[in-house]
């Protein structure tokens, strides 16, 4: 891979090839604890993720619905920390290479531990990308601007309120890929229609020039294949956790079931994303 052509990029491009849309599924670093965590994202990329989103613990989630706030607060109370995200991923990269992998989360930890240690720290982990939920374009010179000139790329949210005036502002430093929240609500919800997103999708792509990513209540394989025909790729978040917190509640005690759960699953949204076409 170049060193002027991100993981992201080189994926998204590679998967253009190949007709096929990226499955990108979203966990908790830290959730239920450090150890599984790190069991379960290694596992990921065989299960069929083309991209991993890792979120960044948080005490006030404001985009999130109860499922990923839930998982936040099991990945505090388990101890999770922003440093202990960055070391997942370092030590995923032991065994990966080629996975892009993007952290989603909140300002405030990153304005905590300080934006030029974080950056420094996640490139030299290497994370890929960044989504920082809570930032908007006015603010790109606190940490998107910064991420770039860093070499990760910063991921924008779009909605179905983003209109034609706001759009330029919403792509303007955008990179990697636009994440399309297909609803106006919170994480968990239900998706939009699909002639909504398809055409979402459309109106984004060439506003940005930029793969087009969709999430937000994507939770049956069904679904993840309505959106993958259209969109350059399918995001899942809620479901995945909700998965994990139901293993968990079988048995505390055993990684092995929190993995497998959430693996399968993953497994049978990815096959549908990638024969969708």
């Amino acid at each position: 891979m170049s060193s002027s052509v991100s993981r992201i990029t080189a994926r998204f491009e590679k998967l253009k090839e190949a007709n096929r849309a990226a499955f990108i599924p979203f966990i908790m670093a830290g959730d239920p604890d450090y150890d599984t965590s790190l069991a379960l994202m290694k596992q990921l990329p065989a299960a069929g993720a083309d991209l991993i989103e890792l979120g960044i613990c948080f005490t006030d989630p404001m985009a999130d619905g109860p499922a990923i706030q839930a998982a936040g607060l099991r990945a505090l109370e388990a101890g999770q920390t922003l440093k202990k995200t960055l070391q997942m991923v370092r030590e995923f990269r032991k065994d990966d290479n080629e996975t892009p992998i993007i952290l989603m989360g909140y300002y405030n930890p990153v304005y905590s531990m300080g934006v030029d240690t974080f950056l420094a720290e996640a490139k030299e982990a290497g994370v890929d990308g960044l989504i920082v939920v809570d930032l908007p374009p006015e603010e790109d010179e606190e940490l998107c601007i910064p991420a770039g000139k860093a070499g990760m790329d910063f991921i924008r949210l779009a909605t179905p309120t983003t209109d034609d005036e706001r759009l330029p502002s919403v792509v303007k430093n955008t990179s990697g890929f636009v994440y399309y929240v297909s609803v106006a609500g919170i994480t968990g919800g239900a998706t939009g229609a699909n002639k909504a997103v398809s055409s979402a999708v459309s109106r984004l792509k060439a506003a940005s020039g930029l793969p087009v990513a969709v999430g937000f209540g994507v939770k049956t394989p069904e679904r993840a294949a309505e959106i993958a025909r259209t969109a350059d790729a399918v995001v899942v978040g809620s479901a995945l956790i909700e998965a994990l917190a139901g293993a968990l509640e079988k048995d505390q005690n055993s990684r092995d079931n929190v993995t497998s759960a959430v693996t399968s699953l993953a497994k049978s949204l990815a096959d549908a994303a990638h024969s969708a076409r």
